[in-house]
């Protein structure tokens, strides 16, 4: 038997933006060699599911990748929820300057596009590939599809129409949205630069498709905190960042949203203002993606947005180093228990959120750093939805432990919610609401000031 190399073969490809990215027997070569070095090393054993499933189809098949069938493969691929904590985890990845140039969540994806391509983009993967079009029609009848998205009834048709698990909490959608709220909202003019004094900084806020229609309130309270700070917040057009759409393996559409998200904020960006995204996958495409997927004719204004893009609690953290984060903190949460999503962790930007909540006198913040199981759309399908629960049960016992509950994630907060009966809110929150008379219950302490 043949030995299969580790280096990369002629077909390796994480870009869908070349042409051999979607040549088949080019992506077969890599599964081939990329299932080897898995299969040799297995430090990511525990990770996901797909692990798991990779090894003991290979185990099945004498240890020998190439005679793995194809049903095996899309087990294993539909098993990986792009977490990306085996990338952060793998020794042999083009940033730890590895010539394996291995990476095994883009290799997922890429298979996965090929799949949709070959055989189309099913319903529901259009539909949850899609959450602008989805929110802007929910939120024009918001009490009606709230209604119906609790109504039992209701969610044994839609499983069985589009696969998603009739006991699965989805999110509420908000009658206003956050960019109505933001238009009728007087904007408070920048300050100008006055006796050696800087004008205020301006930032844009990439407020996601998910705080717009479904929690409006996380977008208020990060404005709250960063106008406190003398920041003033712009929202230019945007769209879905094509996170979605890509898990679904619709690059053509994750491409279309990529091209006119860079194209509204790259302005911006040149003029030297940060791009903040309050959800972490968000800032993780934006930073990760963007720059490949968008295609050669916009690549340049790309890596020019994703040099200005921040999460948004690694700014206000900025804002806290520097000084300018209003410190007038008039209640405390105490302990909080704060849930590090994926997504951040790999960014490698540290436990920002966790050093900035840390600014309110008497906060304990206590991190919990494991999977919620959630990971985008993926619990919400049918056959993953029990799977998810499993993999989050450390997670939710750890978050249980006491404490106001806290996530950058609002898709990790439902799954709190759906496992403990309560929601975790936003880090930009905790401030927020420590910045109000009574936000907490325990005000803040003289001696806690000092």
């Amino acid at each position: 038997m043949d030995t299969i190399k580790a280096t990369p073969t002629q077909g390796l490809s994480y870009n869908p933006s070349e042409e051999k990215y979607w040549d088949p027997a080019s992506l077969g070569g890599e599964l081939d060699r990329v299932f080897d070095i898995c299969l040799g090393c297995r430090l990511c054993f525990n990770l996901c599911p797909s692990f798991p499933l990779l090894f003991d189809a290979v185990d099945r098949s004498d240890g020998d990748v190439r005679k793995l069938d194809e049903s095996d493969v899309d087990r294993v691929v539909d098993s990986c929820f792009q977490c990306k904590l085996c990338y952060i985890k793998c020794p042999y990845t083009a940033d730890d300057g590895h010539e394996f140039n291995l990476d095994f969540p883009r290799l997922m994806q890429r298979y996965t596009a090929q799949r949709a391509r070959k055989n189309g983009v099913s319903l529901r993967e259009k539909m949850l590939g899609n959450p602008v079009a989805l929110g802007a029609l929910a939120s024009k009848v918001a009490a009606l599809a709230n209604w119906a998205n609790r109504n039992r009834l209701n969610r044994i048709v839609m499983e069985k129409v589009t696969g998603i698990h009739r006991d699965k909490l989805l999110p509420r959608f908000a009658a206003e949205t956050f960019e109505k709220w933001l238009t009728r909202r007087p904007r408070k003019p920048a300050r100008p630069a006055i006796a050696g004094t800087p004008a205020a900084e301006e930032v844009v806020l990439f407020h996601t498709c998910f705080v717009n229609y479904n929690n409006p309130g996380i977008g208020k309270d990060a404005v709250e905190v960063l106008e406190r700070a003398g920041v003033v917040v712009l929202s230019p057009e945007q769209t879905c960042c094509g996170m979605p759409a890509m898990d679904g393996g619709d690059v053509d559409f994750a491409r279309e949203q990529a091209r006119r998200n860079v194209m509204s904020l790259a302005p911006y960006a040149e003029r030297g203002c940060k791009i903040l995204a309050i959800n972490p996958t968000c800032s993780y495409t934006l930073r990760k993606e963007y720059a490949e997927l968008v295609g050669k004719d916009l690549e340049a204004d790309a890596r020019k947005v994703a040099a200005a893009t921040r999460d948004l609690m690694e700014f206000v953290n900025e804002l806290k180093r520097d000084g300018r984060l209003d410190r007038n903190f008039r209640s405390t949460p105490g302990e909080v228990a704060y849930h590090v999503p994926c997504h951040l962790k790999a960014q490698n930007i540290g436990f920002r959120s966790r050093d900035a909540m840390k600014a309110i006198p008497g906060a304990k913040v206590r991190v919990v750093d494991g999977c919620c199981g959630h990971n985008g759309t993926w619990a919400m399908k049918k056959e993953n939805f029990e799977l998810s629960l499993k993999i989050g049960a450390p997670t939710f016992a750890a978050m249980k432990e006491g404490g106001v509950m806290a996530t950058d994630c609002p898709l990790a907060a439902i799954q709190f919610e759906q496992a403990t009966g309560t929601r975790a809110i936003h880090p930009v929150q905790v401030l927020a609401t420590a910045y109000r008379e009574g936000g907490f219950p325990a005000a803040v302490t003289d001696e806690q000031k000092q």
